[in-house]
């Protein structure tokens, strides 16, 4: 069974009369940006058997930043409720092109995608000017980070995103976790 779609209007209506929102992108990028009043409750939650039911009767809305990680999770999603459930075509991103209304936080750090892209980049370039500047040796360093993000890919394991989740600046961007009762 899949989800169907709403347009951010629709999606708006629906949550005004009491559905449940729920954005499906990590808590660093929910943090950083959100609908408000979006519950989080990440697709790696949910892929790893950790996410909470819902309600017996609750209409629930899902949403990630562009509709893909929705679309790609939906039967997962689906199985979370035996409600009524929904996604919002476009993600995030389409809310916001339909000007609904978005909380900004930005004292909260880049996701940790965009992080390891810019990251990524840096390194490659800064590999290829060196390599022709200075010593073609620095060119093993654009092949080093190109091999670790082609690994990445492979695996779904990154090296560099873990690495950049413990840097001082996104350490505050964690969620506090609930005392246990």
């Amino acid at each position: 069974m899949t989800l169907n779609s709403l347009t951010p209007e629709k999606a708006r209506l629906m949550i005004d009369g009491g559905a449940v929102l729920v954005d499906i992108r990590e808590a660093d990028e929910h943090m950083r940006e959100k609908i408000p009043g979006a519950r989080n409750l990440p697709a790696s939650a949910v892929e790893s058997g950790q996410a909470d039911g819902f309600k017996p009767g609750e209409t629930v809305i899902f949403h990630c930043r562009s509709g893909m990680r929705t679309k790609a999770n939906a039967e997962r999603l689906n199985g979370l409720t035996d409600c009524q459930a929904y996604l919002i075509e476009g993600g995030l991103e389409e809310w916001k092109k339909a000007g609904l209304p978005v909380a900004l936080d930005r004292k909260q750090p880049l996701p940790i995608q965009r992080q390891m892209q810019i990251t990524a980049g840096c390194l490659i370039v800064l590999g290829a000017v060196l390599g022709f500047t200075v010593s073609p040796m620095f060119h093993l360093l654009s092949a080093f980070v190109g091999a670790g993000l082609m690994q990445a890919g492979i695996t779904g394991w990154c090296g560099m995103a873990h690495l950049l989740q413990v840097m001082p600046w996104n350490r505050r961007s964690t969620p506090p976790t609930p005392a246990a009762a």
